[in-house]
């Protein structure tokens, strides 16, 4: 596993163990990415304000559902081809690749602005890892689709707050949650 305290000594019928490992090891990244994207999205979900409020703060929600229960899909796999999903706050934070969420309390717009970088960051690795296994196995596979689809709409949930009847972003180019935050606010400002 990733954290190198358990390999399987077994996994699911017709794959090798060193296949289900490798697989498993894609997998935890993804309970990580899931896992911090659930409590992410409860923070803002806590932390939003504004006249867009209640829009917001209830849209969230069901995301927020839909997101844990993808993680424990995910955990769950990882246990079925014989690794040992880790859940825990601290392996989480060892092994991310990326940065901590960081906007408090703020307006909906940039909460959103920042969710639309965050979206991106999960969905691009979550493509890459379903890339991935497409060779490995079909079922991890079928997995991480079912899981890009429900996130790319969310995604969409998002976004549709931050673009304009021309179909333009207000985070276009933000290279950063901050960033994007920044921009959502200031078209909103002048728009």
């Amino acid at each position: 596993m990733a954290d190198g305290t358990h390999d399987p000594t077994y996994t699911v019928p017709s794959m090798t163990a060193e296949n289900g490992a490798r697989v498993a090891d894609i997998l935890q990244d993804r309970l990580n990415s899931l896992t911090d994207l659930h409590l992410t999205l409860k923070h803002v979900h806590w932390n939003v304000v504004g006249p867009h409020f209640i829009a917001v703060h209830e849209m969230l929600d069901p995301q927020v559902d839909a997101v844990r229960l993808m993680a424990d899909d995910v955990a769950e796999r990882i246990a079925t081809l014989g690794g040992v999903p880790q859940g825990t706050p601290g392996a989480l934070v060892a092994h991310r690749t990326w940065e901590d969420y960081h906007l408090g309390r703020a307006t909906t717009i940039e909460h959103l602005g920042a969710l639309d970088e965050v979206y991106q960051g999960v969905i691009a690795a979550h493509r890459q890892a379903a890339e991935t296994t497409a060779e490995l196995d079909d079922v991890t596979n079928d997995l991480l689709i079912g899981n890009l689809r429900e996130l790319e709409q969310f995604h969409w949930f998002v976004r549709a707050h931050l673009e304009t009847a021309g179909g333009e972003l207000s985070t276009a180019g933000a290279t950063s949650e901050i960033d994007a935050a920044r921009q959502a606010r200031e078209a909103e400002r002048t728009g």
